[in-house]
């Protein structure tokens, strides 16, 4: 082989910068990687609403909004999530509180893996709306879960010890989906199945005190291009529905519904010229002289901004309180 001329030692030098080249490329190839197994997502909306009511002179305006962050982190089969919201990035109310809006609350903070098998979620999270209960968060939660043959099974704990224990057990019988979960003051029954293009789903909340029991059933199908759904929630005469769903959201601290008072629900959603069209019609009785009757019109529409508008017309007649009207604009955008 011909050679250039120059010292050996030259040679050595170019293949040992090449390397350097080659590894630092590498590394910066690595780095993206893992980069890319951060996200970050979220929601914001704000919303302006006009509510008139009966017998009252000044129509009540008033806008708000709404804002949530999640960022998520994965190495391998392990997730961390942090969830914002609250705080500083909502104003709810109708005046400004400026000493709570000066806070930026960690509200979900837990991790999800999984060892030998079995799943693992520990730390605070929120376990979510029903129809029947509001929603929780708690902190110091373990939660476990595993499948053996056709039966999943699961623990939840926490800092609380074996007040806050629950054991759940699930499977699917002759095509019903069946979940049973034991708590120490009661239980949770779920049930969902279809038949013949019907959809029907169950919700129990038994409770060990007498007279407090709760259930939800809904029907939901779809006839030509209407989508329908029927539910009715049932609460016992010592037993509050405190849920927030398509029902209604009934899960403000002050209990908007008085032991006793059953919901019962009918939607009908389509599309229409580019927008979702929701009409609901809601009656809540079971209780002497405090009836309420709810007809609610949505209107949804993405728009070419990215953002989506939502406009929603609710007419409520109470026999408790006085009948009102309440007209909303909400601009949301998710990313």
């Amino acid at each position: 082989m011909e050679k250039s001329g120059k010292p050996d030692i030259f040679f050595i030098k170019e293949n040992y910068m090449k390397k350097q080249i080659i590894a630092a490329a590498v590394a910066a190839s690595v780095s993206a990687v893992a980069l890319a197994d951060i996200s970050i997502t979220g929601a914001a909306q704000v919303n302006y609403t006009n509510k008139e009511t009966v017998g009252v002179a000044s129509d009540e305006n008033k806008f708000t909004h709404e804002s949530s962050l999640k960022i998520t982190g994965k190495n391998g089969d392990t997730t961390f999530v942090m969830g914002f919201g609250g705080g500083a990035l909502d104003n709810t109310a109708a005046t400004v509180d400026t000493t709570a809006h000066g806070t930026f609350n960690a509200e979900d903070v837990y991790m999800q893996t999984s060892v030998n098998g079995i799943s693992v979620k520990a730390g605070q999270w929120d376990n979510g709306n029903n129809e029947l209960r509001a929603s929780a968060r708690k902190n110091g939660q373990l939660k476990l879960g595993t499948k053996v043959g056709d039966v999943n099974l699961g623990m939840l704990t926490s800092s609380a010890g074996a007040s806050a224990e629950e054991f759940t057990v699930g499977t699917s019988l002759g095509g019903v989906a069946v979940s049973y979960t034991k708590k120490i003051a009661g239980e949770t029954i779920k049930a969902s199945t279809t038949i013949g293009g019907v959809n029907v789903k169950y919700l129990g909340l038994p409770s060990d005190s007498a007279n407090s029991d709760l259930d939800y059933v809904e029907f939901s199908t779809k006839v030509g291009d209407v989508d329908v759904k029927v539910g009715h929630a049932n609460a016992d005469s010592s037993a509050n529905i405190r849920g927030d769903s398509w029902l209604g959201d009934y899960e403000e601290t002050d209990a908007v519904l008085s032991n006793g008072q059953d919901v019962t629900g009918v939607e009908l959603k389509t599309a229409m010229a580019g927008n979702t069209v929701t009409y609901r019609n809601i009656t809540v009785d079971d209780v002497a002289s405090n009836d309420m009757d709810i007809n609610k019109f949505i209107v949804t529409r993405p728009l070419a901004s990215g953002a989506t508008m939502e406009v929603t017309y609710t007419s409520t007649d109470d026999d408790n309180a006085a009948n009102t009207d309440a007209f909303d604009v909400e601009l949301r955008v998710a990313f």
